[in-house]
């Protein structure tokens, strides 16, 4: 994604309701927590850390994202699951947690109540996830 993109996608985000984002993460914080985890970040989430390492976006009650360098910070081995291959990189109000499969680009949501990854809800990546965030909880309905 270009400057001109990212900024575009944080004024949308802006534009639709409260956010409060945390202080980003360095290139070097984010290499140690991979480094520390054994695992491979997203490259768009990558990104966005490097912007805002964690944080609340459409307050009071939206979604909570987590970090790598400023609490809360990403726990690898998070129960809040289907199993394993997955890392849990935040949460919505609902509780359900937001994932990425390890190795992979997509970003998804994991219905507590069906017990299974929403099939609606798998984006391409973190920045399609964060485009459609207002929609996902259903702010203006």
């Amino acid at each position: 994604m270009s400057s001109d993109e990212f900024s575009k996608l944080v004024d949308k985000l802006n534009q639709q309701g409260k956010m409060s984002y945390i202080e980003g993460a360095t290139e070097d914080q984010i290499t140690q927590f991979e480094k520390d985890n054994d695992t491979v970040l997203p490259s768009k989430y990558r990104e966005w850390l490097l912007y805002c390492d964690g944080g609340e976006f459409f307050l009071p009650a939206g979604v909570q994202m987590y970090g790598v360098a400023h609490k809360p910070i990403i726990d690898v081995k998070n129960d809040d699951r289907p199993d394993d291959k997955y890392i849990v990189i935040g949460a919505l109000a609902s509780g359900d947690p937001v994932l990425f499969e390890k190795s992979e680009e997509k970003i998804c949501v994991y219905d507590h109540e069906s017990g299974e990854i929403d099939e609606e809800l798998i984006y391409d990546d973190f920045y399609a996830f964060l485009d459609d965030l207002y929609d996902l909880l259903g702010i203006g309905e």
